[in-house]
């Protein structure tokens, strides 16, 4: 069996998707026309040529004027059970889903209207697809803590829905620091804590999503490979970094994907996942990040199955349910 086979069949959970970033052009050129909601594009096409950018802000510039169509608590689920057939397709078995509150309620959609929409989606994602689902809620970092805060507030009645806060949009300028009053809250609320640092940002933006956060769990950490104390760190802990690989190359973040970090992660025993990020306009799915890294870097069928039992252990499932997870990889991969 080649590489490229065994990874489509391989048992694994993605933990690092904006439900945002998910939306096809296909998708959202539908949803313009069935809202009635006027866009800069007059076809697919050039809805799809727009998704060309070299670098995070000119990403956040058309991820959030795409994210304009969505209105209705139907369009929340079509997005939603979209993604779910897609990497259901790619044999993932659970994803951790983040989605941006503040995007839809700044435009005055409900936050009830969003969150019922999701999780329609996700419970249709499991009923139909086999595929189980948590929703993690995340906060744009280029706005304000107290803006933060409002959004956890109207968080409240819908909690049980939630497995954890996240922090993503714009790193460089907005280090982690700034949100430790509104982490710690939603610690004290039960929920798992996790952020983006080191991506753009620095080293020190992965110290401080640690030292001051307290985070769960490290979304990207790429820079991380840049502080020798940190990698003994992250290492030593077993701290997930959920890993973008084609996301990365996209935002350049890395030239090319043979310069990518992930074999010298694991080979310093970092607790390293592949994912996604916005698939969308990143150009691929889950099994299209390993499938395209393992080929540029060399990764072998032992370190591939090893990246998917690392994406079930830093989830946030139950310890009988990542272990059952964990069994059918194994499973996989002797049979």
């Amino acid at each position: 069996m080649s590489l490229d086979a065994y990874i489509a069949g391989l048992p694994k959970a993605e933990l690092h998707l904006h439900i945002e970033g998910s939306l096809e052009p296909e998708l959202m050129f539908a949803l313009a026309q069935r809202n009635g909601v006027a866009i800069p594009f007059d076809s697919v096409e050039a809805v799809r040529a727009a998704y060309d950018f070299s670098n995070l802000q000119d990403f956040l510039d058309i991820y959030y004027a795409g994210a304009n169509v969505l209105l209705t608590r139907q369009d929340f689920e079509d997005l939603a059970f979209a993604y779910f057939q897609r990497v259901a397709a790619d044999n993932v078995r659970h994803a951790e889903i983040f989605f941006d509150p503040q995007t839809h309620t700044d435009r005055g959609v409900p936050f009830g209207v969003v969150v019922e929409g999701l999780i329609a989606g996700m419970d249709r994602a499991k009923a139909e697809l086999g595929v189980t689902s948590g929703l993690i809620l995340s906060f744009l970092r280029h706005l304000t803590e107290e803006e933060a805060f409002a959004t956890l507030e109207m968080a409240k009645p819908y909690l049980h829905h939630f497995i954890g806060v996240g922090l993503d949009s714009s790193e460089v300028g907005h280090p982690p620091s700034k949100f430790v009053r509104v982490f710690a809250a939603a610690r004290e609320l039960g929920l798992k804590l996790c952020a983006h640092a080191g991506e753009e940002g620095p080293p020190a933006y992965v110290h401080e999503a640690l030292d001051l956060l307290h985070i769960d769990r490290m979304d990207h950490g790429n820079r991380s490979m840049e502080d020798e104390t940190l990698i003994q760190r992250l290492a030593a802990e077993q701290m997930t970094l959920t890993v973008c690989p084609l996301s990365n190359l996209k935002l350049c973040v890395v030239d090319d994907l043979k310069d990518h970090p992930v074999p010298e992660m694991l080979r310093r025993g970092l607790h390293v996942t592949l994912n996604s990020d916005d698939p969308a306009y990143f150009g691929g799915y889950v099994n299209e990040n390993y499938r395209q890294l393992a080929a540029a870097v060399g990764l072998t069928r032992e370190q591939v199955t090893q990246i998917a039992i690392n994406s079930f252990e830093g989830s946030f499932l139950s310890e009988a349910d990542k272990a059952a997870r964990i069994a059918e990889v194994e499973a996989y991969a002797v049979s």
